[in-house]
């Protein structure tokens, strides 16, 4: 007799069973709304940065136009072109703007030098000596940054009058060589804190103290910090107003933001004109340096954050 063999019927388990196992179809998916929500963020930033940038470019804009012309056509096209404004602003006051541009650098310096070495020799000690009441005067030293410059500048103002500082360039570099920007010792305590301490030791054991430590390994590992230290003075230091204004009194003392508020009179009789290109000149220094300093500027507060 032939055999029949007789193929049995799947049931519904063995079906349920069949399709757990089989792989999932996996859909191909359509790369154009990726694109489209990624050239609407782009286009949305763009948006973004036109209405940042757009008071800086009417300035630019602004200060080539005529001094009659400038609140009356505010079209960032010029319909006439005015190149006098920049030579009459260099000579428009007392001194030539140069001088004035001198008296910022030579405080901006005297500032950068203050803050590199005094701050980073007190973020040192706070962040590798051991003494007593390292915590307490670390606190101290945080609580002073919630100090508005308005609570304190009397009392500077009454103790630089006393030692005969007023009107000289003292009152604004002297106290950035004592440690006084509590803002960027507390950077640098950050980043001293992220170097391994086994360099210290292996340092110790060469015969190294603090003084060769700090100079030989702490400062060359800690040159992202030191230039964020650098570009923020450099940009706080050239736009103070305030304190500049209060110790610098004579004409010939004046620093450019200083000197830009005497282009406006109270009588309404402002050169704007030069007054905006002589504030587009001002602008060139903290431009160069935030364009020059940006990638050390981002990698130095990365780092300080990262433990």
């Amino acid at each position: 007799m032939t055999e029949v063999h007789v193929r049995p019927t799947p049931t519904a388990t063995t079906l349920s069973a069949l399709a757990d196992e089989a792989p999932p179809v996996q859909h191909r998916r359509s790369p154009w709304p990726d694109r489209r929500r990624s050239a609407l963020k782009h286009a949305g930033l763009i948006a973004l940065c036109v209405l940042m940038l757009y008071p800086l470019i009417w300035l630019l804009v602004s200060s080539f136009k005529p001094t009659e012309l400038i609140f009356r056509d505010v079209s960032l096209i010029p319909s006439e072109i005015d190149m006098t404004n920049y030579s009459v602003g260099w000579n428009a006051l007392q001194y030539p703007f140069g001088r004035y541009l001198m008296n910022s650098a030579i405080i901006v310096l005297g500032s950068l030098l203050g803050n590199l070495v005094a701050c980073s020799m007190a973020a040192y000690a706070f962040a590798r000596l051991e003494f007593r009441g390292r915590k307490l005067w670390f606190a101290v030293m945080l609580m002073s940054i919630m100090l508005p410059i308005h609570v304190i500048i009397v009392p500077q103002y009454v103790l630089f009058s006393k030692l005969d500082w007023i009107n000289t360039f003292l009152p604004l570099i002297v106290p950035k060589l004592l440690a006084t920007d509590a803002f960027f010792i507390f950077l640098m305590v950050q980043f001293f804190r992220g170097i391994p301490k086994e360099l210290d030791e292996a340092a110790r054991l060469d015969g190294c103290g603090h003084g060769r430590i700090y100079l030989r390994i702490m400062l060359p590992l800690s040159l992202p910090a030191l230039a964020t230290t650098a570009i923020f003075t450099f940009i706080w230091t050239w736009n103070d107003f305030f304190s500049q204004l209060i110790f610098l009194i004579r004409p010939d003392m004046y620093t450019a933001p200083v000197a830009l508020r005497t282009f406006m009179d109270s009588t309404g009789a402002s050169s704007w004109g030069p007054m905006f290109a002589m504030s587009i000149v001002s602008l060139i220094p903290v431009f160069l340096a935030f364009l020059f300093g940006q990638k050390y500027l981002v990698k130095g507060i990365a780092t300080t954050g990262i433990k």
